[in-house]
């Protein structure tokens, strides 16, 4: 079927910044077909009307734990260190697949309504997570996330079950899903498993996701542990021959950003995240200085407390303009970048998503700009990062299908996810 979308203004995020006005979109196949003025609109099996509204990509979320929705507001104002190990590892401790089926779909429907079409997740019971993303119509990246702190044969059990996953499910849900490897941490997971995680990865020709120089304390660790920084040491084991994506990336050099550069491996700044567990401020003028091209990402709700995209592409822009005391340090356009293009190349899916151009998947958001708020319309791509919140987000597409219009959620059921998330949570409750 064909699919026109009219009257529309368009963001492309390709290079241009000023929206395409009074435009229309074509859509065939789950992919776009073509773009360009209302008079020059192709013949059509159906439209759909877009007037008063602005496209652009959907948000692509490089960093999360879908399911520890559950335990939203469960511990907060905590370091991370306590927050984790007094707290977060015990009560998952209990999670079992019913918690993550129904904590990832909380999350899903959660993420539908804040406009990400693309997101990446880390954690366990992945089997269970892959289903919601098959079934809810979203686009996602999923690792097992495995920790070698337990006994040898825990750990292989582990490595043995990410493995399995990740070629069970890499291409998956008419090619939504994709798969990484994925070693939890540098002070989770010994040297000798990291390179084992290295091997399977090359062997499946699959990335790799961790988390890396979160905390100042995690990395004088790891330096008094191993008597080297967590990057050299990554970069060591030969993580970095892998396509890699690293979550937070706070306490780095000037030196080692010179490293994850040479090795163009992708970051996913977690902003919100960041700043609630009093994690620090990652360098991230620096890094696009460098020529780094830093995603966005939201953490798990347990730390940030929500999965709103839009609201991290707000902190990005603002947080390194106060640290640094300079106005342009990150510009709205580059903000959102982070959002859209930049995540979907931190997910090595650049060349189907991120941007809206003629033969990429139609993914896809509008926003109703016909709001006090964002009037009277200046400058788009700043009333887009500084004004507009995701209640403005009407209509989300993945591969051409609406996952959700005029803001009613087409693919899930919102009521019986309340219900049951509730429910599953007090099964585990301490």
């Amino acid at each position: 079927m064909k699919r026109l979308f009219t009257h529309t203004r368009i963001l492309t995020m390709t290079a241009e910044e000023e929206p395409l006005e009074a435009h229309a979109m074509l859509v065939e196949d789950q992919r776009i077909a073509w773009i360009g003025p209302m008079e020059e609109a192709p013949i059509a099996d159906e439209i759909v009307d877009l007037q008063g509204r602005l496209m652009l990509p959907g948000w692509v979320n490089t960093h999360g734990h879908a399911a520890m929705t559950l335990l939203r507001s469960f511990a907060d104002d905590l370091p991370l260190q306590t927050w984790l190990e007094q707290y977060m590892w015990p009560i998952e401790a209990r999670f079992g697949a019913e918690q993550v089926h129904w904590g990832t779909q909380l999350a899903v429907a959660e993420m539908i309504r804040c406009g990400t079409t693309c997101f990446t997740d880390m954690y366990d019971h992945m089997d269970e997570v892959a289903k919601v993303v098959e079934t809810s119509g979203l686009r996602a990246s999923l690792c097992r996330g495995v920790i070698g702190l337990g006994s040898q044969e825990e750990r292989d059990w582990k490595r043995k079950e990410a493995v399995q996953f990740a070629k069970d499910w890499h291409g998956q849900a008419d090619g939504r899903i994709t798969t990484m490897m994925s070693p939890h941490a540098p002070y989770t997971c010994p040297p000798d498993y990291i390179e084992e995680i290295v091997t399977e990865a090359t062997r499946l020709n699959l990335p790799i996701h961790i988390h890396l120089s979160e905390t100042k304390g995690e990395v004088q660790r790891h330096v008094d542990t191993y008597g080297i920084r967590p990057v050299k040491h990554l970069e060591v084991l030969g993580v970095f021959k892998r396509p890699t994506l690293v979550a937070h990336a706070v306490h780095v050099t000037e030196e080692e950003l010179e490293i994850l550069l040479q090795y163009d491996v992708k970051i996913s700044h977690n902003p919100g995240s960041n700043l609630k567990l009093g994690s620090g401020i990652a360098p991230i003028p620096l890094m696009l200085a460098k020529g780094l091209r830093p995603s966005l990402g939201t953490d798990g709700a347990a730390s940030n407390n929500n999965l709103d995209i839009m609201e991290e592409v707000r902190l990005a822009s603002l947080i390194h303009k106060g640290n640094t005391q300079d106005p342009e340090a990150v510009p709205a356009f580059t903000a959102l970048k982070m959002g859209t293009c930049y995540g979907a190349e931190a997910l090595f899916l650049d060349q189907e998503i991120g941007t809206l151009e003629v033969g990429k998947k139609a993914d896809f958001i509008t926003l109703d700009m016909n709001r006090p708020h964002l009037r009277p319309m200046h400058d788009l791509v700043s009333l887009l990062v500084y004004s507009a919140s995701r209640a403005d987000i009407q209509d989300v597409y993945v591969d051409g299908r609406a996952l959700m219009r005029n803001q009613e959620l087409l693919t899930i059921d919102e009521e019986r996810i309340l219900f049951e998330t509730d429910r599953t949570f007090q099964a585990v409750a301490p």
